[in-house]
Formats: structure tokens, C-alpha cells, sequence
């Protein structure tokens, strides 16, 4: 395998521009160390080197200029398929790209793959896949984390410089915790959702996994803006997102969420403290605050998320697109059981538990309350906020588990989104920054909150760390 495949995105774009290294000699790279690496890790679902080297050849200069991007299945893409992880979906091709894809291109990058993730986007192991499950390039008996496992795994193991995928509640973030990447959720609508399948459209957004704070936000600029499109982008203008990124952070006030600290294990807890004693080492201002709602994120979550997803997901029907079962005698027949065939089981789960949310006589003892108290929770953020520049927490409650261990036990999957729910409810940007090792070798992770549209502010907190910090960018043990 090729050292080219390791270098971050930063140095190949610098490589290209002084023609040391060529976009397809990059792009053979990448392809011998997939070819090496991908059939134990699973994280691409469709990776086609000769589709690939197409999209080379029809990419443009610009900033991203030869760049490869591998891309979430959820993420509709020309050329090639967008299955979301599902039967139901096996072999759709869409007609066009999404914005956050076209925009890509527009600055030259092109789209290496698709990656792997839970079905529709529903899980926290990418366990839930009909293609089979991601594994961790760390430890290949542990989980790469969901729903965007693929695109955490892929960056994680140097088969790809950057990826995109998509957060309801924590699904970049948590999985590049758990692959010792760096995970960004945007503001809501800072990045048009356009050609992103829906899941939860309230919560719902694309997000970037990267290795380093710069490498995001070189992304982060090609692809954020207001969108025609999507009636949901923020029309609020995008400052340069690396300007800043060198400033430091003496003056700087981050608040240490109470209610989170209080539930980490020991050695979570260390870790923790150790990310904000770097903090405070370069000046940063640290103290406590609460956010009492924050303890009722993930039941709010759920009850939002799945009453989304079922009305979302029944445009799925087995009539205009998608699985259609061979064995239909009526209408009914045709769509009872081309959903039955093509949804797996996690997402029935959540179409049932949605649709019951939003029933006749449970709307407001369900959905209305989880409104409701998303509202509050809204406000204990803007409150805690003017107290303080960032919130600090650890993005999960520990390492990766292990493959299998939760994918009976629903609820214990579930907590694993416990820290990282709260900014989709909410809508405030947050990113997840490798933060060392546990005891086991497994990679920890540190989350930084931010205000509405203040990712410039937060890629300038990543990069302290990865550079004052001794918090570099994480590589697998050898021969991952």
C-alpha cells in the first residue's frame, strides 16, 4: 500500500497544485488500499474504479481540484446507485445529484464512492445494513458506529481523505468517536439537504468526516450556503470557514455540561479532563453549567425522529420506485407486503413506533409533548450560551462495543446517542475531536457545542487541540 494513501487532504490538494503527485496516481492509490482493505472492513457499498476514474476525468480545477469524496448511501449521486442501506431501494440510480454533491464537483472534487450505513440512516453500529456490517478499522470485532459507519471507517483507514454522511441525532459524530476521525454537524440548513433521502426532515442534515480540522473545513466551504432548492437552508451568509483557524483560544469561555459529567465513567472521565486541561493550558476560560432539559434528548429524539420517519417513509410503496413484491393480489397486497420484503427490522420498528406517536388520542401525550419540551430544551441552550462560547461533553458515553453486543437490546443502542442528540434538537452546530486513546487502545472522543452557525469558530477548537493539544489526527494500529 502506497504512504500516498495516508496523507491528509490538506497536503494532497498542496501536491497537485505543485504537480508532485497526480490525481490519478492519488486515485490508484486509494483503489490498491480498498482493494487490500475494504472486503474486512465493509464500508463501501459501491466502490467501481473504472466508474471512479470516469469522474476524474470529467472533474474541473478548483479548490477540491482531482479530490475523491466518498459519499453516504443516502446521498443521491448520477452514475451508479443510492440504495440507503436497503432492499427496498437495491438498484435505484437517481436522476441527479444532490446540491452538497454538485457543489462538490463544481470546486472539482469528484465522487469516489458510496458507503455503507444503517438502513435509512436508522442505527448506531451500521449493524443494520442490507449489505452487511461496517466494522471498525481499529478493532474488526467492534462496530464503526452509525448510521454513517462506512464514511467514518473509510476515513479512518486511509481509503478515502474525506467523506460526507448524515446526522438525525448523532450520526457522524458518533461513529468518527468511534473510528478516531473528526465528525462536524452543521447549523440546521447551513448545508442544503437537497438530494439527502429523508429520515427525519426536522433533524436531518449532512455532515463531514475528516481527519483533521482543516481537511473539514476545506469541505465545509465548498459545500455550505443558502440553497434554491431546499426551502429549509439558511439563507445567513458563510463566512470563511478557515480564516480563523490559527487564532487560538486564549479568552475563549467553554461551559462543561453538569448534567453529562456526571454519568461518565472513570476513565471516559479522565479523558475528558485531560482534553480540558489542554483547553484551559491555552487559555481557555472553563467552568460548569447545567442544561436541565438535556436528561429527556434522547426520548424527545426518538419520539420526533420515528413520527418523522414513518410519515417520510411511505412514499415507499412498491409504486413508483423501489422494491416491488411479485406476490400482490390487490393494492393492499402490493403495498403490506413490498414494504414487508424490502424494510428490515430496525426500520419497521421505528415506522410502528412513529405512526403510533402520531395516532388519533396519543398525538399530544406523545408528539405534542416532545414539541414541546424540544422547546424548552431550546431555551436552557440559548441560556447556557450566554454564559459561555462552547459546550464541552464527551461524544459518547465510551468506545466502540462489540459487534452484536447491542443489536438485541434497542434501548442500550439508543444511549449510545446520548451526548450527541441534544444539537440536532436544538440545531446548533457540534463536532467530534479525537481525544486520545483508553486503556484498551480504542479511540475517545471530545464534542464542542457551539451557537448557530459558528463552525468557522469550532474547526479554530479542533485545530488547537490537534496542534497545541498533542491531539493529532489518530491512525489505526499498524496494518489496518
Amino acid at each position: 500500500m502506497s504512504s500516498v494513501a495516508e496523507l491528509p487532504l490538506s497536503e494532497v490538494v498542496e501536491a497537485f497544485r505543485k504537480k508532485s503527485l497526480s490525481p490519478g496516481e492519488y486515485l490508484d492509490a486509494l483503489t490498491e488500499r480498498i482493494g487490500l482493505l475494504d472486503s474486512s472492513l465493509n464500508a463501501f457499498i459501491e466502490f467501481d474504479a473504472v466508474l471512479a476514474r470516469s469522474r476524474l476525468a470529467r472533474s474541473s480545477g478548483g479548490p477540491l481540484g482531482g479530490i475523491p469524496v466518498a459519499v453516504k448511501d443516502n446521498i443521491v449521486t448520477r452514475g451508479g446507485s443510492t440504495t440507503c442501506g436497503s432492499r427496498i431501494l437495491a438498484g435505484f440510480r437517481s436522476p441527479f445529484d444532490a446540491t452538497a454533491v454538485s457543489r462538490l464537483q463544481t470546486n472539482g472534487a469528484y465522487v469516489l464512492g458510496k458507503t455503507n450505513l444503517d438502513e435509512f440512516a436508522m442505527g448506531s453500529s451500521t449493524e443494520h445494513s442490507a449489505f452487511g456490517v461496517t466494522r471498525n478499522p481499529w478493532d474488526r470485532e467492534r462496530v464503526a458506529g452509525g448510521s454513517s459507519g462506512g464514511s467514518a471507517a473509510a476515513v479512518a483507514a486511509r481509503l478515502v481523505p474525506v467523506a460526507l454522511g448524515s446526522e438525525t441525532g448523532g450520526s457522524v459524530r458518533q461513529p468518527a468517536a468511534f473510528c478516531g476521525v473528526l465528525g462536524l454537524k452543521p447549523t440546521w440548513g447551513r448545508i442544503s439537504r437537497s438530494g439527502l433521502v429523508a429520515f427525519a426532515s426536522s433533524l436531518d442534515q449532512i455532515g463531514i468526516v475528516a481527519r483533521s480540522a482543516r481537511d473539514c473545513g476545506l469541505l465545509f466551504a465548498a459545500i455550505a450556503g443558502n440553497d434554491p432548492a431546499d426551502s429549509t437552508s439558511a439563507s445567513e451568509p458563510v463566512d470563511a470557514a478557515l480564516d480563523r483557524i490559527e487564532e487560538g483560544i486564549a479568552g475563549v469561555r467553554f461551559g462543561i455540561v453538569k448534567e453529562a459529567v456526571e454519568q461518565l465513567t472513570p476513565g471516559v472521565r479522565a479523558n475528558f479532563e485531560q482534553a480540558v486541561a489542554i483547553l484551559e493550558g491555552g487559555g481557555a476560560r472553563v467552568e460548569e453549567v447545567s442544561i436541565p432539559s438535556i436528561g429527556h434528548a434522547i426520548a424527545v429524539y426518538y419520539i420526533i425522529a420515528n413520527a418523522e420517519a414513518s410519515a417520510n417513509l411511505a412514499r415507499f410503496d412498491g409504486v413508483r420506485f423501489g422494491h416491488r413484491t411479485s406476490d400482490a393480489r390487490d393494492i393492499r397486497s402490493l403495498y403490506f407486503r413490498s414494504r414487508g420484503e424490502g424494510f428490515g427490522r430496525e426500520v419497521k420498528r421505528r415506522i410502528m413506533l412513529g405512526a403510533f406517536a402520531l395516532s388519533s388520542g396519543y398525538y399530544d401525550a406523545y408528539y405534542g409533548r416532545a414539541q414541546r419540551v424540544r422547546t424548552l430544551m431550546r431555551r436552557d441552550f440559548s441560556n447556557a450560551f450566554e454564559r459561555v462560547d462552547f459546550l464541552l461533553t464527551p461524544t459518547t458515553p465510551g468506545p466502540a462495543f462489540r459487534v452484536g453486543e447491542r443489536v438485541d437490546d434497542p434501548l442500550r443502542m439508543y444511549l449510545s446517542d446520548i451526548f450527541t442528540a441534544p444539537a440536532n434538537l436544538v440545531g446548533i452546530p457540534a463536532i467530534a475531536i479525537p481525544s486520545g486513546l483508553d486503556s484498551d487502545g480504542l479511540p475517545l472522543s471530545l464534542q464542542v457545542m457551539g451557537r448557530h452557525f459558528s463552525e468557522g469558530e469550532l474547526f479554530r477548537v479542533a485545530y488547537y487541540l490537534e496542534r497545541e493539544g498533542g491531539v493529532e489526527p489518530m491512525s489505526p494500529p499498524a496494518g489496518a
